[in-house]
């Protein structure tokens, strides 16, 4: 060993060498990224205010509203007895009545013929019509001839009305 150089040599102890500094270590969580915001289609027509739904008028109705006729009895007196609604009861009150019937026939000659529900009259919208039903024991005579009780029977203008059997109470019928 002489201080002769044998060649490059190696040493033992490694060399550092100036480096560059390492990396920065990845992120804990992936970076937050926005989605893209919402924008709408271009259109080529500006927006314009909207009127208010106003809903066409209806049409006319064909027929007018039909409407109840007025019954009205009439007695041989000349006195009248009319129907205050579409339907009630032909007969006389008494004390023990809580309702009196609608055509109350009490004070009339002969009013002991009539029941305290002789009758019951009513309109009947599908027959376009008033209607009698006999409800009593003395009977009620139409134009002439009897009716059977709890049976209906058209009243026309006109008709003749009798109310039990003697020919004693008589009514021309008017439907107005």
């Amino acid at each position: 060993m002489c201080g002769t150089s044998v060649g490059p040599v190696v040493s033992s102890v490694p060399v550092t060498q100036p480096s560059s500094p390492p990396p920065p270590p990845p992120p804990a969580y992936p970076p937050v990224v926005e989605p893209p915001r919402y924008s709408p289609p271009a259109n080529n027509f500006t927006e314009q205010p909207r009127e208010p739904y106003v809903p066409p008028p209806k049409p006319p109705d064909p027929q007018p509203p039909k409407r109840l006729p007025l019954l009205k009895l009439i007695h041989t007196s000349g006195r009248e007895y009319g129907l205050p609604g579409e339907a009630g009861y032909i007969g006389r009150c008494s004390q023990s009545m809580t309702l009196p019937p609608e055509i109350d026939l009490t004070g009339i000659p002969n009013e002991g013929i009539i029941s305290r529900r002789h009758a019951r009259v009513y309109w009947d919208w599908s027959q376009n019509a008033y209607m009698i039903v006999d409800m009593s024991t003395n009977g009620i005579y139409l134009n002439g001839n009897p009716l059977t009780p709890g049976v209906q029977y058209r009243l026309f203008n006109g008709d003749a009305l009798q109310l039990g059997q003697e020919n004693l109470i008589n009514f021309k019928v008017v439907v107005m």
